[in-house]
């Protein structure tokens, strides 16, 4: 087996390098310690990887053994198969085949490594501890028939007899060659006296070049030119010079984070520079002024007797001198830093580029793993797919290749699984028999797109909703009350799948929501899908550049710097008070003829307002998604590159920050995290602190009703909330009656005005909530409204009985009367 294309040749050469490498430590480290289960955990992945590596570049006979080798490994984990010598001489001889198989895939020299042996030997048949389970695992289909042994015997005598008539031939020839050159190099010696001849070394052909010349040419020719020119040398130059020199990732991701604190100081320095430019203008300054003394010092030498001025006289001149002295050194010192600045400047800008050029690697890299995981997976799934590929020269920081290839993985196989039909089913619907699947890359200011298309089916949303019915993640009327985005979301839901039955590849429920959690989580970015009907779905992946450094917009607010991410930042401008109006209850402003609401970042963050509200103030447009949100902040500062430092493990994710840097000052500065301003925006939580009904700056003291909304159902939670969010509320959510009653205790009697709840609900429903809270004297005045879908005459009333003010149903639920209900109870 030879891998033909050299870019995956180069790559499976030095990834099954490495995993053998591991695995063969592993095993004698498991030799003395047979109780680690760590490291065979370990080796079980190790050996998962190199198993898929293999099956993308089609060297199959290494998958197969592998595959063998992780379930032996995972007999042992599980207790089932005792950890002895005699297993590990087998899991050794099982590696050692599966190197030289590797190694033929790379050289193209004939490992011969017969599979089907080797999988007998690793199963212990020569042994006797196996009673026949295991080989009939091997099909007919997949090995060749068990030879008998008459047959092998013959094959073994073939064989013997044909390697001592070869090495026979071989003696014979280096006998023949030895005695020539005896021969010859006695009649050099006869002659060598009287007339020396001086030969020439003979003019050797030029090489074949590597990718013209097939694998077994390729090798002899070097073993032949290594046993001609040994170690000679070409001038200067050793003709067995290293070009390249492997560096573990490690040290490169160490090398880039100290490059990149360089740039920090970079800035330090410039800031250093700024203050000796400050000590110039003052020493400016103070010349000035001396120099208007002693104007008034020769004044004064006209009127007072000299013997009285010569103190005055000498100190001034001595400070004159000093002065200039101090000029002169100033001078000297702002010209060398600014010199050591720029130079300092140069040397930075050009190792940043070059570390992260060094960690930077085309898109083909990965993409070039995909065509033949499609021919298969659609040959498994007995369907025709094309796949196209664009973009690959693109090229990305190596961490977002190694954390981006198995979501891409995942949505390819989803494409072809789930959204290409049969060739039947497509030439039905006049579609060709072939599918496509297009995967793209391109990129934009400040962001990396990748997408994933077919032209399949497209998502059938009554499907989706079904599916989400029959496992029980939503109810009928929670999606009766879903939009046609918020049913298309729920392919991302956990536990989704479309399948009713489990497949290799699909219908466990675990797929799109590890995707998009760790496309945002790890790699910063976005992911969405569109549909259409019959036409196919795109996935439209966009993620940052760069995971280490970031560029940003400082700005401030209460005196303190923070930091927007740049690529979400749409415009930059000042806003007025009269700009500003109340719009379904929420600030609002018109931009490019589009509403856009408007919030104060000390609200966001939760700080006290100093900003003066009557001011205009400077605004920061952000493009978030499809979303587009104005923030109001005290001042707009500086745009810096900064290294992002991750939250740290106490503090996985806080609301609003994405992490931390240090600017060129030395100060810590908070990364904002513009995705979760969504949400702020859709609470109106600052509504009541810019303006009011009327348009007009407001007291920020003014008082909004709160509701506690009780809701089990995240989807239901999240519109009631922006529901109520839009009306002028201000809104606390708890995700069931135990919690609901817990955050109503947790506050003052009069912070609510009234509760909206759930019915079914785990932990206390609704129903229990009522009862609990009616048995409080204080809360003898609290509003209780329960929307549920029990709606029967019987669940009314016992609504009723346990003190609910009101009870609506889901069903025929109207927005309408839960707001007039509301502007009743309150």
């Amino acid at each position: 087996m030879w891998i033909e294309d050299d870019e995956l040749r180069s790559l499976y050469k030095i990834s099954s390098g490495e995993h053998l490498q591991t695995l063969e430590d592993g095993l004698l480290h498991l030799e003395k310690h047979p109780h680690d289960q760590e490291r065979i955990t370990e080796l079980m992945r190790v050996l998962h990887t190199l198993k898929g590596d293999s099956r993308m570049v089609g060297v199959t006979d290494a998958e197969t053994l592998t595959h063998q080798i992780e379930d032996m490994l995972g007999e042992v984990k599980r207790g089932e198969r005792p950890s002895t010598p005699e297993l590990y001489d087998r899991l050794h001889f099982g590696l050692d085949s599966v190197r030289k198989i590797a190694d033929e895939a790379v050289t193209g020299e004939p490992s011969q490594v017969q599979v089907f042996y080797v999988l007998t030997h690793l199963m212990g048949a020569e042994d006797g501890d196996d009673d026949g389970g295991a080989l009939a695992a091997l099909t007919e289909e997949a090995l060749p028939p068990e030879p008998t042994m008459s047959e092998l015997l013959d094959s073994t005598s073939t064989e013997v007899a044909a390697a001592e008539a070869e090495a026979a031939a071989a003696d014979a020839d280096f006998l023949a060659q030895f005695h020539a050159a005896v021969a010859q190099m006695a009649e050099e010696d006869d002659t060598e006296a009287e007339d020396p001849v001086f030969i020439p070394e003979p003019v050797e052909p030029e090489p074949v070049p590597a990718a013209a010349a097939p694998p077994e040419r390729r090798e002899g020719d070097r073993r032949a030119g290594d046993r001609r020119t040994g170690d000679r040398r070409t001038g200067d130059r050793r003709t067995d010079s290293i070009d390249t020199i492997r560096v573990p990732a490690q040290k490169l991701d160490e090398l880039m984070t100290q490059a990149s604190e360089l740039a920090v100081t970079k800035r330090r320095f410039s800031d250093r520079l700024s203050d000796i430019r400050s000590v110039a203008e003052l020493w400016e300054d103070w010349s000035q002024i001396a120099f208007v003394n002693r104007a008034e010092l020769d004044a004064l030498e006209r009127r007072l007797p000299s013997e009285e001025l010569q103190p005055i006289r000498q100190f001034y001149t001595l400070a004159e001198r000093n002065l200039e002295r101090l000029g002169s050194f100033v001078r000297q010192l702002q010209e060398t830093m600014a010199a050591d600045t720029a130079r300092l400047e140069v040397v930075t800008t050009a190792l940043e580029d070059d570390v992260q050029s060094l960690r930077r690697l085309p898109l083909s890299t990965i993409f070039n793993l995909y065509p033949r995981m499609v021919r298969d997976t659609a040959k498994s799934l007995s369907k025709e797919v094309e796949l196209e590929i664009s973009g690959g020269d693109l090229q990305v920081d190596k961490r977002i290749l190694e954390e981006i290839r198995d979501p891409l993985l995942h949505l390819i196989r989803n494409a072809i699984d789930h959204g290409l039909e049969s060739p039947s089913e497509r030439l039905q619907a006049g579609k060709t028999r072939s599918g496509t699947v297009q995967l793209r890359g391109y990129q934009t200011a400040g962001r990396i797109h990748i997408e994933i298309s077919d032209d399949g089916r497209g998502l059938d949303l009554e499907k989706v909703k079904q599916t989400a019915l029959r496992r029980n993640l939503f109810t009928e009327a929670e999606l009766d009350a879903m939009s046609a985005t918020q049913v298309r979301d729920l392919i991302f839901a956990s536990g989704f799948s479309t399948q009713t039955t489990v497949t290799e590849l699909s219908g466990r429920g675990v797929g799109l929501d590890v995707v998009r959690t760790h496309i945002e989580d790890k790699l910063k970015g976005s992911v969405r899908v569109e549909s259409s009907p019959f036409n196919g779905t795109t996935f439209h992946l966009s993620l940052v550049p760069s995971l280490s450094t970031t560029f940003v917009l400082l700005v401030e607010v209460n005196a303190t710097p923070y930091a927007l991410p740049i690529e979400y930042v749409h415009t930059m401008m000042s806003l007025a008070p009269s700009d500003i109006y109340a719009l379904e209850g929420r600030s609002t402003t018109t931009l490019d003829d589009r509403p856009v609401p408007v919030l104060r970042l000390s609200d966001i963050l939760e700080l006290p307002l100093h900003a003066d509200p009557n001011a205009a103030s400077p605004c920061v447009v952000l493009d978030i998604g499809s979303d587009r949100v104005a923030v109001l902040v005290d001042a707009l500062l500086d745009r810096q590159e900064i290294v992002l430092k991750p939250q740290s493990k106490l503090l996985q994710r806080v609301r609003n920050i994405s992490g931390a840097t240090i600017l060129g000052s030395g100060d810590v500065c908070m990364v904002l995290n513009p995705p979760d301003f969504v949400q702020a925006s859709c609470s109106g939580a600052s509504a009541a602190a810019i303006a009011s009904d009327e348009g007009e700056a407001s007291s920020p003291t003014r008082r909004q009703p709160s509701i506690l909304l009780v809701e089990d159902s995240i989807i239901i939670r999240t519109q009631l909330k922006r529901l109520l969010a839009t009306a002028g509320y201000t809104v606390t959510a708890a995700v069931d009656g135990k919690e609901g009653f817990e955050t109503l205790q947790a506050h003052p009697p009069d912070t609510f005005d009234a509760v909206v709840s759930d019915v079914q609900m785990p932990n206390l429903d609704g129903l229990g909530l009522t009862a609990r809270i009616r048995q409080f004297s204080e809360y003898d005045e609290l509003p209780v409204i329960l929307v549920t879908t029990l709606a029967t005459p019987e669940d009314k009333q016992r609504g009723a009985d346990a003190g609910a003010n009101a009870y609506l149903t889901k069903g025929d639920f109207d927005q309408q009367e839960l707001f007039d209900t509301l502007r009743r109870l309150i």
